[in-house]
């Protein structure tokens, strides 16, 4: 069975890149498998991807020798479970704000005795290029957990939930921890603020020993974050990448007065 070697550089230590998959086209998941990112994460929370579609796309980037992840829309046994048997080789949870939240998670990913995971499917071991047998007894060893700390109440709550066994990696979403932060007048917080806040983060991490990332939306910031300490860092996404190309050839062709604003993709 193969070994899930995002897992291995995230407990010695080092640093891991991939992007997010928010197209769910199987042609430009292919390529993006084989150009060397670490990992692909399915954002199935935000964009409109079916399970077939998954499917699909977990077993083409494991055929790739790239390791398949997927953000599920929530962090329950169900969504978990069903990514899961579609061959992902592990989940990126959102909203995580309290200790109960993220045993629930945690369960859902672990087979029984270390959670209640249900046993099933066949796309799971396929992915790991292993029998059903093998994969039963090294899933648990094998499959990523990342939980995403997205708010204040993340935060406060942060080194009860990272110290929690079973717990690979936290990912900071800096978009959803920005308005999170809104006060009740609607005011959003200064860039001081909001970096203060990812910086509790990084240091809770460190205390306890838990590998932390980010988003960010150009290798030089990922570069920078990993320089602070961060491991898993996702830069853009795929949508991201093709709008940003398109956008610098028409400058080129037709000047400024084309330029379009993509950060949210």
């Amino acid at each position: 069975m193969k070994q899930n070697p995002v897992k291995r550089k995230l407990a010695q230590g080092e640093p891991t890149f991939g992007t997010w998959l928010s197209l769910g086209d199987l042609y430009a998941t292919r390529i993006l498998a084989r150009l060397g990112f670490d990992w692909l994460t399915l954002d199935i929370e935000h964009s409109a991807i079916d399970w077939s579609q998954a499917t699909m796309l977990f077993g083409a980037i494991a055929d790739a020798g790239c390791v398949p992840l997927a953000r599920v829309p929530e962090g329950n046994h169900h969504y978990i479970k069903r990514v899961l048997d579609a061959g992902a080789w592990g989940i990126v949870v959102p909203m995580v704000d309290t200790v109960e939240q993220a045993k629930v998670a945690i369960a859902a990913a672990k087979y029984p005795p270390e959670g209640n995971r249900s046993v099933g499917g066949g796309m799971n071991a396929m992915n790991f290029a292993a029998s059903a047998g093998e994969y039963y007894e090294r899933a648990n060893e094998e499959i990523l957990v990342v939980l995403q700390t997205e708010s204040p109440r993340g935060v406060e709550n942060a080194e009860a939930i990272y110290q929690l066994p079973g717990v690979d990696a936290i990912f900071i979403g800096p978009n959803d921890l920005r308005f999170q932060m809104r006060s009740l007048e609607g005011r959003f917080p200064t860039p001081e603020q909001h970096e203060a806040m990812i910086q509790r983060v990084v240091e809770v991490g460190k205390k306890v020993g838990v590998p932390t990332g980010i988003h960010a939306m150009d290798p030089e910031s990922a570069l920078a974050r990993a320089h602070q300490g961060m491991q898993f860092l996702a830069i853009g996404s795929d949508l991201r990448m093709m709008t940003q190309k398109a956008q610098e050839t028409l400058v080129k062709i037709r000047g400024e007065q084309v330029a379009k604003d993509v950060a949210r993709y």
